[in-house]
């Protein structure tokens, strides 16, 4: 058992935090300020310390020097934004252990803290009950969901390369879900009960970058390192300068070499790297080096954007539901069918993640317990493709939601623009094609009352 502080302002993830860690069988000391939870650093000297980056009165970046320095036994987990990867980053360089970005997976929190006392204290991770940490309920980010071919065929890539050490290459357009396809592999693996580390490579400056893909000296406190024996997700990895590029290339080397002399001393991890571009194109146009992308290449996996599987489409619309019902207690149980339809014809260009959020503002506005049309973004449910009267097929679209005054007047001036086209641009041909007054064609176009001829 070991000896816990957590600080947090925000009271309930204060409480979650501490309620966790009690469960995976650890004295917990919980504090909305930090200068109790400095206090009680320096009365308890704990084991391990949990601290929110933003604290009113306190720096969490002063605090962790203060522990760097004071107690140099007691490991520093910094909790931090999604736009404070860069100041973590510090956190790091002062002498925290690692870092957690809101919102984090639950998982994650006991998996690291027990990184952290491993690290410090081996016999304070010993001590941590084993059948505490499955009680945690495992992330639905990581449920792979839908009916497709195409999303059935990853679902067994994944089962067969679950346990492979291979780096895996994962391309896709955004947010077709290429994240939930690297966690849910980490967790159908045997390196599920280590940690999982996900780094947008787009989302810092260069030098940060290098300091969080390599560490600092020696190499400790990179990504790596602290994902021993888990996995690594390196998103957007198209985007690493040539320079970095290099080293990641030099560094995998070794990682292999270390492996094939069996010498387990070294880092041990999966890696798995996503794009949203072809990564065999851009390393023949000489943006991403050639040799590295062969490395990473071992097992490449295609995601599909979501307009050519559409048929998930309703199984995600569920999954949304559900998990909006748990997150925020919404009355939304389902859709109904014109609704779906809606969401059937729509192209999704951003695709699982222009869904969800589709669902989420569907469910803020409706009025009753299901999803209707008039629920749906403007963008969604004012399209849709009809068959056309003319004789050789095709179809159009029509803006559902609109007023027939609006529609009519609009399909009024796109037929006299085209049969104006088609007279050359003549006003006087083109009102007696149509059976109309020049007068009606001016006032329907909007036309200065000037009557000229191109004829």
């Amino acid at each position: 058992m070991a000896k816990l502080v957590i600080i947090d302002d925000e009271a309930a993830i204060l409480e979650l935090m501490s309620k966790l860690c009690r469960a995976a069988g650890h004295t917990v000391f919980g504090y909305t300020t930090g200068i109790e939870g400095m206090a009680a650093i320096r009365s308890q000297a704990p084991d391990l310390v949990i601290v929110d980056l933003r604290i009113g009165d306190v720096n969490g970046l002063d605090l962790v020097s203060m522990c760097r320095q004071q107690f140099p036994n007691t490991a520093v987990i910094m909790v931090t934004g999604h736009g404070s990867v860069e100041t973590a980053v510090e956190a790091m360089r002062l002498g925290a252990f690692d870092y957690l970005t809101k919102p984090f997976d639950l998982g994650d929190l006991i998996k690291t803290v027990n990184q952290g006392l491993a690290r410090n204290n081996p016999s304070s991770a010993e001590s941590v009950a084993p059948a505490a940490v499955p009680s945690i309920r495992p992330s639905a980010s990581s449920k792979l969901i839908g009916h497709s071919e195409a999303i059935q065929r990853i679902f067994e890539i994944v089962r067969r390369v679950s346990d492979n050490d291979s780096p895996l290459l994962l391309e896709g357009e955004f947010g077709v879900g290429k994240h939930i396809v690297a966690r849910a592999l980490h967790e159908a693996s045997r390196r599920s009960s280590a940690p999982y580390k996900e780094l947008q490579c787009s989302a810092m400056p260069e030098d940060t970058l290098e300091a969080e893909l390599f560490g600092h000296t020696g190499g400790q406190g990179g990504v790596f390192s602290r994902a021993n024996g888990g996995t690594v997700h390196l998103a957007e990895i198209h985007v690493l300068p040539l320079r970095i590029q290099a080293q990641l290339n030099t560094f995998m080397d070794a990682a292999q070499a270390r492996r094939s002399a069996w010498n387990t001393s070294g880092t041990d991890f999966r890696l798995v790297v996503s794009t949203t571009i072809c990564l065999e194109e851009a390393s023949k146009k000489g943006s991403f080096r050639e040799d590295l992308y062969y490395k990473l290449s071992v097992v490449p996996l295609k995601i599909p954007p979501l307009r050519q599987r559409r048929e998930d489409i309703k199984p995600l619309v569920d999954h949304f539901l559900k998990e909006l019902a748990e997150r925020t207690d919404s009355k939304v149980k389902g859709i109904d069918s014109y609704s779906l339809e809606f969401l059937e014809k729509y192209p999704w260009p951003g695709n699982i993640s222009e869904l969800r959020n589709a669902i989420e503002r569907a469910c803020a506005f409706a009025e009753g317990d299901r999803i209707r049309p008039v629920d749906l973004p403007t963008k969604v449910s004012q399209q849709i493709e009809v068959p056309t009267t003319a004789s050789v097929g095709g179809t159009t679209q029509l803006p559902i939601g609109s007023t027939l005054d609006n529609f009519i007047t609009g399909q009024e001036r796109a037929f006299i623009q085209e049969t104006l086209k088609y007279n050359n641009g003549s006003r006087e041909k083109t009102a007696s094609m149509l059976g109309v007054s020049i007068a009606t064609l001016y006032r329907k176009m909007g036309f200065n009352q000037e009557r000229k001829t191109t004829a």
